[in-house]
């Protein structure tokens, strides 16, 4: 939320004492200034461009505040006058000002010193909740009414304390509806100063104030995005051990979902809620971690990528077909012998699952590297072993074209369609491949590599200059 630093100006204004001469009219922009019927001290200098009189010397009436000529104050500066006035925390003030100034502290990094300001702003905003609270109980199902179906009459600069005042009189005259309505619009800048005072409790290290102050929050708007979501993230984060805590949070993040599907924080409120809804089912977070670290290792030790390993060729260029009857991949070739032997559901599972350690991501690498050395040496039922053993894990660019080139050696039926697939995806990995297969000795390789590559990618020939590097 960005701040405007003109309205904290105005409000450190009215905070402060005015020094300027009684019946100066208010200082403001140009859509303030007073009209020309209405009277100026003698001797003020005129509104406008032509200056005339006393403003063509530079002088001022008796008692008039130095004009400086200098640029507002950033929001830097703005705080350190705050912090330099003495009993500016104490100061009555409206909700209008006290909010403006826990926003500021709050958007500038500072949101310990926020709070208090919050809270006297909220203070403004009790009698609205109070009388909201009891119309609404009042109306039983009812829904409660827009502010512009009640006929409040408020306008987006109407003050808070004015907004309350209008519902308490709709309540005093048997109006529940109207005034449930009214107090409703009141209450709206109310909500967002809970919302942003419960965000500085949790980042003040204050996990039980956030929590009671987003149960405020529902406590008036049930759907509120920012109190749904706030509260059961915490509740995840700091209530693990108790159930009925990481129920309340599943509740939370499922009613987040079903009244903001929309919202950017979907899809993380979508996780989040299968893992507390885990949690639960395991009996608390610490035993649900225990559970997912065992998994783990069940899963890692499942797979074997050292070289000559189990060849586990599910991947989406693999061969082969699943135990059971299963489809084989979409490039899967039937009847060619180089296929992978048929492994189980839970191994495929496994591997889709492992967690990508940087161990295994330099295992992987290192997995690669090899099968490209295979290839500059000729050895491609070695280098085919090594690439069906990373291509599940690791589908990349490099992979496809490792795995494609030796297809095209061995002269198997997917080669063509392993290689159609390479280079439609990524070509510049296929002539990578030429650039390693060159640094590695097998220049032949390389230009017969380069040479198929253009035939099949004419325009990236042209644009990658592969006859150059026929020529060499």
């Amino acid at each position: 939320m960005t701040l405007s630093l003109a309205l904290t100006a105005a409000a450190l204004l009215a905070a402060e004492p005015t020094n300027l001469p009684a019946g100066h009219p208010p200082l403001g922009s140009d859509s303030q200034r007073p009209a020309a019927s209405q009277g100026l001290p003698e001797g003020h200098p005129n509104f406008g461009s032509s200056p005339s009189g006393a403003a063509a010397t530079g002088a001022m009436p008796e008692g008039h505040p130095p004009m400086t000529g200098r640029a507002p104050p950033s929001a830097a500066e703005l705080l350190q006058q705050l912090d330099s006035m003495q009993g500016l925390r104490e100061r009555e003030k409206t909700f209008e000002i006290a909010s403006s100034l826990g926003k500021l502290y709050y958007t500038n990094g500072r949101a310990a010193d926020a709070i208090p300001y919050f809270m006297q702003a909220e203070e403004k905003g009790k009698a609205a909740r109070e009388l909201f609270l009891a119309q609404r109980k009042k109306l039983g199902k009812a829904a409660v009414q827009s502010p512009t179906e009640a006929k409040c009459g408020f306008s987006p600069a109407t003050p808070v304390e004015e907004m309350a005042a209008v519902a308490a009189e709709r309540a005093k005259k048997g109006d529940t509806a109207g005034a449930a309505a009214c107090a409703r619009a009141a209450l709206e800048p109310v909500l967002d100063v809970e919302s942003m005072r419960a965000n500085a409790h949790f980042l003040s290290g204050d996990a039980a104030g956030a929590l009671k102050t987003y149960e405020r929050v529902l406590e008036v708007e049930p759907t509120s995005a920012e109190a749904l979501f706030g509260r059961s993230a915490l509740l995840y984060e700091t209530k693990g051990e108790s159930l009925n805590s990481l129920r309340t949070a599943y509740e939370g993040f499922e009613a987040f979902l079903a009244a903001h599907p929309d919202s950017p924080r979907a899809a993380l409120a979508r996780k989040l809620a299968r893992m507390t809804d885990e949690a639960v089912k395991a009996g608390g977070m610490a035993k649900w971690q225990a559970t997912r670290a065992e998994d783990r290792r069940i899963r890692a030790s499942k797979l074997d990528l050292r070289p000559g390993g189990p060849m586990m060729a599910q991947g989406p260029m693999a061969g082969g077909g699943l135990r059971g009857g299963g489809a084989a991949g979409p490039m899967a070739g039937g009847g060619d012998n180089t296929a992978a032997p048929t492994i189980s559901q839970e191994t495929v599972q496994a591997m889709q699952n492992v967690e990508r350690t940087p161990e295994l991501e330099a295992q992987l690498t290192q997995t690669v590297e090899q099968g490209e050395e295979l290839l500059a040496k000729g050895r491609y039922d070695e280098a085919l072993a090594a690439y069906r053993q990373v291509m599940p894990l690791r589908p990349d660019g490099r992979v496809k074209a490792g795995l494609a080139w030796t297809l095209v050696g061995l002269g198997k039926p997917t080669a063509d369609r392993v290689w159609g697939v390479a280079v439609g995806s990524d070509p510049a990995a296929v002539d990578q491949l030429g650039e390693t297969l060159k640094a590695k000795g097998d220049m032949k390789g390389a230009k017969a590599l380069w040479t198929k590559l253009a035939a099949s990618a004419p325009d990236y020939a042209a644009q990658a200059s592969l006859q150059a590097k026929l020529s060499q």
